[in-house]
C-alpha cells in the first residue's frame, strides 16, 4: 500500500471512529433517559424487519396487541436507533394534545416533506401559526350552507353513478371505496379550490398515485436505512415515490392554474358591472381556501412562492379527500352489517324528508342526531387517521416517566378508542355510546377521531357535513348489505386506515 493510501485510510479511521463513539454515546444516554419505560426492539435495528414483513393488515393487529400487553398506555418501540414513544390512555393524551408548545409534528411527518412541503400539516412555529390563521375563516361554520349546496350537487352525481353502475350489473356487490374516493375529490377540488374537475364522470389516477405515495411512505418508515433522502431517492421504491409524486405535483399546479382564469375571467367580468350597485353585494361569492392564498400573494410584500402554494394545496387535497373518503366507506360497511342500526337510520330520514326529492339542506342534516352517532361510532372504530406524532420541544413529566426534549410521541387515536378500560365491549358497533347521557362522564381525550387541541383539524365541521350529506344521499335511496363481516376484513395500517381489499357492497331501492 503506497503513502497516499495510508494516509487516506488514517483520515477515515480518524474520521469513522469519533463518528461511531458519539452515536454509541448518545444511544447509551438515550436509553438510560429511557429505561424505565416498557418497551420492544433490540439495537441496533428494532422492530424495523419485524414490521417490513408483516402487511398493513398485519401492521394493525401488532399495534393493537401491543395495547393488550402494555396496559399502563406507554410503551416504546424502537425502529433502527429511534424510539418512538407510543402512548393511548385519554388521561396521557391530555398532557400532550393541549400543549401549545410542543406543536411540532414528529417523525415521520418529515418523510411527507417532498409531498407535502411545508403545508399546514406538517408546519411549526410562526408558519403555522400563520396558515392556520389564514385558512380558519375558510371552514367557518358560518359558511357551511354555501359549501352543502356543492356537496349536494357532488352527493347527486355519485347517486347516478351507483344508478348506472347497479344497472349495469343487477344484483351484483358494488365496492363503494373508489366512488366514495370520486365523490369525495370532487368536494375538496369545488369547495376548497374553487375547481370542478369532474373527478366522477372522467377517470383520474389521483387518488390511486396517493393511495400508493401513502403506502411507499409508510413502507420506508420501516426501513431505517431508507431514512436518508439521497439514499432512498438512488432505490427503486424512492423513485417510484418521486415519480407518483410528479404526476400529484401536476395534478395540482393545474388545479391552481385552473382557480387562476376562473378568477382573472371573475375580475374581468365585475370591472364591467356597477360597482356601487347593492345588488353586487349579494352576488359575491364566498372566497374558497385556495382564493385566501392567492389573495394573500397579491398583496403580500414576502408572498408564497409556487412551490410553497402548491405545498398547501397539495395538503388540502390529500386531507380533505382521502379522509373523508375512508369514513364514507366504513359507515356503508358498518351499516350493511347492523341492519337493525340501519333501520333506525331510515327511520329518521323518512321522518325528516317525508316524501321530498330535494337535497337535503344543512337545516334538515342537523335534525339526523342518530345518523350523527352512527358516524361517531364509525369513526371510534376506523378513525380515518390512526396514528399522529408530536416531537417535544421540552421535557414532559407523564405518569411516572420523564419524556426528554426532541423525543418522538406517538399518539395512538385507534388504541384510544379501543381501550377496553374507556369503552365496554370496544369492538362492538354501537351508536348509543354517543348519547348525552352516555358521553358526559367520559374524558374527552377518550375519542379524538380529529386529534385534539391546537392543532385539531381544521376542516372537521366540513368534513362531518360531506360525510352526512352524502350518505343521506345513498340512504334515501337504497339499502345496503356488506357482503363481508367486519370480522373478516381486513384493515390497512398507513397514514389512512384504509381497506386492504375491496369493500363490496349490495344496493336494493328502498320502496
Amino acid at each position: 500500500m503506497d503513502l497516499i493510501s495510508l494516509i487516506l485510510c488514517a483520515l477515515f479511521v480518524l474520521l469513522i471512529i469519533p463518528a461511531i463513539i458519539s452515536i454509541v454515546r448518545d444511544q447509551y444516554v438515550l436509553r438510560r433517559k429511557l429505561k424505565n419505560i416498557p418497551q420492544i426492539g433490540r439495537f441496533p435495528f428494532g422492530m424495523a424487519f419485524e414490521l417490513m414483513r408483516q402487511t398493513d393488515y398485519g401492521r394493525k393487529e401488532w399495534i393493537h396487541q401491543c395495547m393488550l400487553r402494555f396496559k399502563e398506555g406507554i410503551f416504546i418501540f424502537w425502529i433502527g436507533m429511534k424510539p418512538f414513544i407510543t402512548i393511548y390512555k385519554p388521561e396521557l393524551l391530555e398532557i400532550i394534545l393541549p400543549s401549545t408548545v410542543n406543536i411540532e409534528k414528529g417523525f415521520p411527518y418529515h418523510l411527507m416533506e417532498t409531498w407535502l412541503g411545508k403545508g399546514l400539516l406538517t408546519s411549526t412555529g410562526k408558519q403555522w401559526n400563520h396558515d392556520r390563521k389564514l385558512i380558519g375563516p375558510t371552514f367557518h361554520f358560518s359558511i357551511l350552507d354555501q359549501f352543502a349546496v356543492v356537496i349536494s350537487e357532488k352527493a347527486e352525481i355519485l347517486t347516478k353513478c351507483l344508478e348506472r353502475e347497479i344497472a349495469k350489473n343487477p344484483g351484483k356487490a358494488i365496492n363503494i371505496f373508489p366512488f366514495a374516493n370520486n365523490v369525495a375529490l370532487d368536494v375538496i377540488c369545488e369547495t376548497a379550490m374553487g375547481v370542478d374537475i369532474h373527478a366522477q364522470e372522467v377517470e383520474t389516477k389521483y387518488t390511486t398515485t396517493i393511495h400508493r405515495s401513502s403506502q411507499l411512505i409508510v413502507d420506508r418508515f420501516c426501513q431505517p436505512w431508507f431514512w436518508p433522502d439521497w439514499l432512498y431517492n438512488l432505490s427503486p421504491l424512492g423513485k417510484e415515490y418521486n415519480s407518483g409524486l410528479s404526476k400529484l405535483h401536476k395534478f395540482t399546479k393545474e388545479v391552481i392554474h385552473k382557480r387562476k382564469i376562473v378568477r382573472q375571467s371573475q375580475n374581468d367580468s365585475a370591472k364591467l358591472e356597477n360597482k356601487d350597485d347593492e345588488l353586487d353585494i349579494g352576488k359575491r361569492q364566498r372566497k374558497a381556501f385556495l382564493d385566501l392564498l392567492l389573495d394573500q400573494n397579491e398583496k403580500d410584500e414576502t408572498p408564497l412562492t409556487d412551490d410553497e402554494l402548491r405545498a398547501q394545496v397539495d395538503t388540502f387535497m390529500f386531507e380533505g379527500h382521502d379522509t373523508t373518503a375512508v369514513a364514507i366507506t366504513w359507515t356503508l360497511f358498518l351499516l350493511g352489517n347492523n341492519l337493525e342500526h340501519q333501520e333506525k337510520v331510515h327511520e329518521e330520514l323518512e321522518e325528516v324528508f317525508k316524501d321530498s326529492k330535494t337535497p337535503a339542506s344543512v337545516k334538515e342534516l342537523s335534525k339526523l342526531k342518530y345518523l350523527e352517532r352512527i358516524i361517531k361510532e364509525t369513526l371510534r372504530l376506523f378513525p380515518s387517521v390512526p396514528l399522529i406524532t408530536r416531537k417535544l420541544a421540552e421535557d414532559i413529566k407523564i405518569a411516572d416517566y420523564t419524556l426528554p426534549k426532541d423525543a418522538t410521541i406517538m399518539l395512538a387515536i385507534s388504541l384510544t378508542h379501543i381501550n377496553p378500560e374507556v369503552w365496554s365491549n370496544p369492538n362492538k358497533f354501537d351508536p348509543d355510546r354517543f348519547l348525552p347521557d352516555n358521553s358526559k362522564h367520559r374524558n374527552p381525550y377518550a375519542y379524538i377521531p380529529f386529534s385534539a387541541g391546537p392543532r385539531n383539524c381544521i376542516g372537521q365541521r366540513f368534513a362531518l357535513l360531506e360525510e352526512k350529506a352524502i350518505l343521506t344521499a345513498i340512504l334515501r335511496k337504497w339499502k345496503v348489505k356488506s357482503v363481508k363481516a367486519m370480522d373478516t376484513v381486513q384493515i390497512g395500517l398507513t397514514l389512512i386506515y384504509r381497506p386492504c381489499e375491496e369493500i363490496f357492497i349490495n344496493f336494493t331501492p328502498k320502496k
